[in-house]
């Protein structure tokens, strides 16, 4: 435990493809010990063996974060395996039901705004607050939620997501939140933006590579401790409310 103690501890959700993959990667080679977060049982292995193939430390953790049980459970794997949380990357995130590629906000299905909110923004606070008591043993914590400039009020870049944009409006708020209510602790919180990646997601048709888009994540979660707090960021810096 001494040993596993020493090194840094990063939980990403939704890792087992895409930018949270990327992202575990990323953390996983620079030294940290990578908490796979994911639903489904043979992704998340997949995922773990490949992160070990290249010689990353990395282990399972079964996380639906729309389930309370489920994240308490993902605690105590946690818990038992690294007996703290360095970094907790909230990555996990889905766009919900449209049509013809675009949520239109007059013919919208409220189930899939609760849907959407469920996942993007209900899951984060749920896993944040059960994961919070291992993130206050670690010396530097950091939390990085995985937002989009789709949330941006300012910008309002893609097509009219009439579920999904709010969802990630409402993260970016949850995160400034958090932010202000830890500004007194060593945690610290913010919010990125990978940018427009090829991934499901996106239907692999985006310029960005899914370790492009991680890279952000990766800074953040690896923040000094005179860091920034409570903001929004993406590649080029500070991105607009």
């Amino acid at each position: 435990m001494d040993r596993v103690n020493d090194t840094k501890t990063a939980l990403v959700t939704g890792a087992n493809k895409g930018i949270g993959f990327a992202i575990a990667q990323g953390l996983g080679a620079i030294g940290l010990t990578v908490a796979v977060g994911a639903r489904d049982d043979v992704r998340r292995e997949e995922a773990v063996e490949k992160l070990r193939a290249a010689g990353i430390a990395a282990f399972g953790v079964a996380l639906d974060v729309t389930s309370g049980e489920s994240v308490a459970a993902a605690v105590a794997t946690v818990e038992q395996a690294a007996g703290r949380l360095d970094v907790l990357v909230n990555n996990a995130g889905i766009s919900g039901r449209t049509d013809g590629g675009a949520q239109d906000p007059t013919t919208l299905d409220l189930d899939v705004v609760r849907t959407v909110v469920d996942t993007n923004v209900f899951g984060v606070v749920r896993v944040t607050n059960a994961m919070l008591p291992l993130l206050c043993r670690a010396d530097s914590p950091r939390i990085v939620n995985v937002s989009s400039n789709m949330g941006s009020l300012t910008l309002q870049t893609g097509p009219i997501m009439a579920a999904y944009a709010p969802s990630k409006s409402m993260l970016n708020s949850i995160t400034a939140q958090y932010a202000r209510r830890l500004s007194d602790t060593n945690v610290i919180v913010n919010a990125c933006c990978p940018g427009y990646v090829a991934t499901d997601f996106t239907g692999f048709n985006a310029p960005r590579t899914p370790q492009q888009g991680a890279a952000i994540a990766i800074r953040l979660a690896t923040l000094p401790d005179d860091g920034p707090r409570g903001g929004f960021f993406d590649d080029e810096g500070v991105v607009p409310w």
